[in-house]
């Protein structure tokens, strides 16, 4: 039976996807185990290390789908490593030519180039999701470029802004996700074979040429030096999953607050029986959005494994290794549930600019109350502006009137502004500064003069 939630047949669809457990499952990493040793052999035969007959034979007949898993397993308890059971599996189906599987490799050769497979396979898919999350959040960010609605800080009304500036301030994460990910991929899909402590010593002076060789056949880089102890391009990897889904989950933070019963200004996706309540018919939880910061968390606890898992000890770890048998693949699993949740959520939101501008009017104009200073400012002093505005702002609230009834009973203000001046200051449309003119630079849309 199943033992955690990315495997259990009840939740592993909330908590990664279908694709990408096939990248991680058993199968897929024996596949991966094999696919390098015969890499392995094809890289040797090229160099005139092994004969080019055995590589061939060992290319034909080596079958992950034909292994004894049972077997594997057993022979993994043993030994405490997968690879020494690989090979006899394979020697056993290549026959004499079986002698020249794993020559002059090491265990982590096999399984750090395996997982570097993994990766590759699993960072495309993540590209995939994240292009998706971009493409809905350009969507929303043109839509909504001057739906006007409260900025908030500290949760509370500040200025006004639009739903497009929030957005593109969303997309511009996702953008430098995207970004980071190109750079990583030439440090991070590198190819290990550096033998027993890193010097490739068993192979002598065909070494190297090796190792060029099996990096060519499988399409990865030539490191530069052997990294067996030399984590940081692993730990880059999570580092980089845990930017990527603490963003997605900054995201579902602000669309949770959203959703408020008393605010209601975007929703998920509404599907029949989605976030109903056991008891509570009325309702309409935020599921994607709290699934993206459960599954956020998760990351980063991952992360710090990854990091932990730096502090190699000299040529070889002793254990530290072992810790991203564990992280990596489940903080693949993680990030590719948050994005899946992330698509849904953002490419079905409803979006309510009716109630946005019921919110922002909820001050009776209070949010532009320093659109109304700065003006005033040049004309009376900041200093002066400041206390004549705090003082409407006041009144206005001990009142319940709209702040610009108290601007119009203020001789100071009156003298320098008439009311249809007024109501243009006190219009949340005329202070966005340059939220639209950021927002067209998002798009792509570069006003003149910027």
């Amino acid at each position: 039976m199943p033992s955690t939630v990315f495997d259990s047949s009840i939740f592993r669809d909330m908590f990664g996807t279908p694709a990408m457990r096939a990248v991680f499952n058993d199968q897929s990493l024996v596949e991966r185990y094999v696919e390098v040793e015969v890499a392995l052999a094809n890289a040797e035969a090229k160099v005139g290390l092994i004969p080019v007959a055995a590589a061939r034979e060992i290319a034909a007949k080596s079958d992950a789908s034909k292994f004894d898993l049972a077997k594997l397993k057993a022979e993994t308890d043993v030994v405490g490593y997968p690879i020494v059971g690989i090979v006899h599996q394979m020697a056993k189906q290549c026959g004499e030519a079986g002698g020249y599987i794993h020559w002059g490799a090491t265990t982590q050769d096999i399984m750090d180039t395996a997982t570097v497979l993994q990766m590759r396979d699993a960072l495309a898919l993540i590209e995939t999701d994240l292009a998706a999350v971009e493409a809905a959040l350009v969507h929303h960010t043109r839509r909504h470029r001057d739906t006007v609605m409260a900025g908030r800080t500290h949760l509370q009304h500040a200025l006004p802004v639009t739903f497009g500036y929030k957005t593109a301030v969303w997309l511009s994460m996702i953008r430098r996700h995207r970004e980071r990910l190109a750079q990583l991929r030439p440090r991070a899909l590198v190819v290990q074979f550096s033998g027993a402590a890193g010097t490739l010593a068993s192979l002598g002076s065909n070494g190297l040429a090796v190792q060029a060789a099996l990096a060519d056949e499988l399409g990865l880089r030539q490191p530069d030096i052997t990294w067996h102890a030399a984590r940081d391009s692993m730990a880059e990897v999570g580092c980089f999953l845990g930017l990527v889904t603490g963003s997605l989950s900054k995201i579902a933070v602000d669309i949770m607050l959203m959703m408020q019963t008393e605010i209601g200004e975007a929703f998920e996706p509404f599907v029949p029986g989605r976030g109903s309540s056991s008891t509570m018919p009325q309702k309409r939880n935020p599921i994607s959005c709290e699934m993206i910061v459960a599954l956020a968390k998760a990351v980063r606890n991952h992360v710090g494994l990854m990091l932990d898992g730096m502090a190699a000890d000299h040529e070889r770890a002793t254990g530290p290794w072992h810790l991203e048998w564990m992280a990596v693949p489940e903080m693949f699993l993680a990030s590719a549930g948050a994005l899946y949740q992330a698509r849904f959520m953002l490419q079905g939101l409803v979006v309510e600019p009716s109630a946005m501008r019921k919110n922002l009017d909820l001050t009776g104009g209070l949010i532009v109350a320093e659109a109304v200073m700065m003006a005033l400012a040049p004309k009376t002093g900041r200093g002066a502006a400041h206390d004549l505005v705090y003082a409407c702002c006041r009144a206005a609230l001990e009142k319940g009137t709209p702040l610009i009834d108290q601007l119009k009973a203020k001789p100071e203000i009156v003298a320098h502004f008439d009311d249809a001046a007024l109501a243009q200051l006190v219009d949340p449309a005329n202070y966005l500064g340059t939220a639209p003119a950021m927002i067209d630079r998002m798009l792509g849309q570069r006003p003149e003069g910027m």
